[in-house]
C-alpha cells in the first residue's frame, strides 16, 4: 500500500511520509519574463519521514529547524475541503472546456503571455484553431496549483498531465506538490487528493495550507 502523504501540523511544519521524493524546481521564463515551462534543478537528500518549513523562518529552508516555535507561527488553515468541482467556474470554448478555481492559484503566471491569456483565447473561441487549442492545453497544465484543468467535452474527465508523486521546491515560492499526495490538516480532516497543488511555505498565505501568491508581497527569499 502506498503511504505517501503529507500530515500539516498544529503550527508547525509539513509532516512528509513515505519517501517522498523532493526536488529543487525552478520556472524557465522567455526573454519577455513570460513563464513557459518548469525545469528541476536538484534532487535533495531526504528520509522515509522529512519535515518542510511551513512557517518561512527556518535557517535551513526547505527544511523545518524549530523556527515555527521561536515565532509563535500561527498557522491556522483557512483553505476549503470542498472539491474542485465544487468551486470551479467553467469557460467553454470550441474542442475544450476550461474550469478555473481562482481561490487556490497561487499566481505562477502560466496562463498568460504579453499577447494574451487563457480566458481571452477561450473566450474568444480561437481554439477553433487547433494550434491556438495545444497552446491553451499546454498552459493549463503547466499551472502548478492546478486551478486551471481543462476536458474535451462537458461531461468528459479532465485530462491532467502525468506527472511523478513528489514535491518541488520552488525558487523563493511554495511547494509544488505532484502525483495526487494525500495532504491532511492539522485536525485531521483530509484535503481532496489532487494532481497539482502547491502549499506555502513563506508563513504569510491567507488561504494555508494552501499558497496564495503572498510570497511575492512578502519578499520570502530562500536564503
Amino acid at each position: 500500500m502506498d503511504d505517501k502523504r503529507i500530515e500539516v501540523m498544529v503550527d508547525g511544519p509539513y509532516l512528509v511520509r513515505g519517501g517522498v521524493p523532493l526536488t529543487r524546481r525552478a520556472i524557465v521564463a522567455s526573454e519577455h519574463g513570460e513563464p513557459m515551462t518548469w525545469q528541476t534543478k536538484a534532487t535533495l537528500p531526504t528520509r522515509e519521514i522529512y519535515s518542510l518549513c511551513r512557517c518561512g523562518n527556518s535557517a535551513n529552508k526547505p527544511f523545518c529547524d524549530g523556527s515555527h516555535l521561536r515565532s509563535l507561527f500561527d498557522g491556522r488553515q483557512s483553505a476549503p475541503t470542498t472539491t474542485y468541482d465544487d468551486r470551479a467556474t467553467t469557460y467553454e470554448g470550441p474542442g475544450i472546456v476550461m474550469r478555473d478555481d481562482r481561490g487556490i492559484c497561487e499566481h505562477a503566471g502560466f496562463c498568460g503571455n504579453r499577447l494574451s491569456n487563457v480566458w481571452k483565447m477561450v473566450g474568444a473561441a480561437v481554439t477553433e484553431d487547433s494550434i491556438a487549442r495545444a497552446q491553451v492545453m499546454a498552459m493549463i497544465e503547466r499551472c502548478p496549483s492546478g486551478a486551471l484543468t481543462y476536458r474535451i467535452t462537458p461531461d468528459g474527465a479532465d485530462i491532467e498531465p502525468e506527472v511523478p508523486a513528489s514535491i518541488g521546491v520552488t525558487d523563493n515560492g511554495p511547494l509544488f506538490v505532484t502525483g495526487a499526495i494525500p495532504v491532511q490538516r492539522a485536525d485531521g480532516q483530509p484535503f481532496e487528493a489532487r494532481n497539482r497543488v502547491t502549499l506555502c511555505r513563506c508563513g504569510a498565505s491567507a488561504n494555508k495550507p494552501l499558497c496564495d501568491g503572498s510570497h511575492k508581497a512578502s519578499g520570502f527569499h530562500d536564503s
